[in-house]
């Protein structure tokens, strides 16, 4: 992080970036050994520079004196005393899914403003109960992928008519994950009702880009099945129950009337990765990634009605971080500018807790969908 502490809430902005004030920043779940606080959070804060790591909280005292002497910030016994402190500007929840609301909670009581990854919630319920409790705070949720400069880009040749109407969109998505070994860390991932399935991750984050590009459907109707029902522990082999699904389609229709069709698998042996076709009236675009999109380089093609297939590229002015283009806190690193922005006066421009409401809405639709073979509005 850069700058030296002060005390206080993040000084207006000014015309340069440098003299403002740091935001003081608290993170929940930050490790000494690693995970995604140390190995996203941090780099992409620092990336973005205007932060200043002020207090951790980890998973015991043990743990938390290890991070603090680590990463050189004080450790507290709480995410309530970490929330209360007078330094402290943005507390950043990095733990896992089914402990969000119990860490968010007390931290959204103390009045400030947070930023807790994707899934917000282990439900529908909890992330609504989460959501009224933000009411009149800055909230942040870890759907990064709207952050991203190509997606961003996406939804602005759609919405100036590149393709003329938007017809149909279709996307496939494939993970090696739930299904081939899975690390004792993430057994919790196999339970559907923990939250932090292949539904809620994979298809979540992807289906969020995707309707950030299209529009938010309007009814859905689902298929979804668990093709692995046990999967193997890495190192040991022993193999354990997995009750999440592994196989999610949906199909639906989008604002103007569009068809959207999608289809998420788990637990492929190849061909790991992410494609998005768009047809419209005047023309197609196809958009490939060899990951999930949120965190993995996105390609573009275009085809115009009887023209050739070409390669886009991301005009100047959408990327803010090039020389992280490839590297998988490039759009995390986006986010956080953009909550820099916003809680130094700026527009709103990232993700909250309302519109994770939306798409936890659209994940129980397709659990409803998928149970009684209807069709469903989130």
């Amino acid at each position: 992080m850069e700058g030296t502490p002060e005390q206080g809430r993040p000084s207006a902005p000014t015309g340069d970036p440098s003299r403002r004030r740091p935001i003081g920043v608290g993170v929940v779940g930050l490790s000494a050994s690693g995970g995604w606080g140390a190995a996203a959070h941090l780099p992409a804060m620092s990336a973005v520079g205007g932060f200043e790591l002020r207090g951790l909280v980890a998973s015991s005292s043990e743990s938390a004196r290890a991070a603090s002497d680590v990463h050189g910030a004080p450790a507290y016994g709480s995410t309530e005393e970490l929330a209360r402190a007078d330094g402290i500007d943005l507390v950043v929840v990095t733990v896992k899914t089914p402990r969000h609301r119990e860490l968010v909670l007390p931290a959204l009581a103390a009045g400030k403003p947070v930023f807790c990854e994707w899934p917000l919630a282990v439900d529908l319920g909890e992330a609504e109960e989460m959501a009224h409790a933000a009411l009149g705070i800055s909230t942040f949720v870890g759907l990064q992928g709207r952050s991203s400069p190509t997606f961003r880009w996406l939804a602005d040749l759609v919405a100036d008519g590149h393709l003329g109407d938007v017809l149909s969109v279709t996307v496939s998505a494939a993970t090696s994950e739930w299904g081939t070994p899975v690390d004792p860390g993430k057994l919790y991932t196999l339970d559907r009702d923990l939250g932090a399935t292949m539904m809620s991750i994979a298809l979540g984050h992807a289906i969020d880009s995707v309707s950030m590009v299209v529009g938010e459907l309007q009814d859905v109707v689902a298929t979804t099945a668990t093709r692995h029902p046990n999967v193997a522990l890495a190192r040991s082999g022993q193999h354990v129950p997995m009750t999440a699904e592994d196989q999610i389609a949906i199909s639906g229709n989008l604002p103007g009337g569009a068809v959207l069709s999608a289809h998420q698998r788990g637990g492929v042996v190849s061909g790991v990765g992410f494609s998005m076709t768009i047809d419209g009236s005047e023309g197609t675009l196809q958009v490939t990634a060899p990951d999930h999109p949120h965190i993995a380089p996105v390609t573009v093609h275009a085809a115009r009605s009887g023209g050739r297939r070409v390669e886009l590229t991301v005009p100047d002015g959408y990327d803010r971080f090039p020389r992280l283009a490839r590297s998988p806190i490039h759009t995390l690193t986006h986010a956080y500018a953009g909550i820099r922005d916003q809680l130094l006066g700026g527009r709103a421009g990232v993700p909250d807790f309302r519109d994770a409401v939306i798409r936890h809405r659209l994940m129980d639709a397709i659990r409803r969908s998928a149970a009684t073979g209807r069709r469903v509005q989130p």
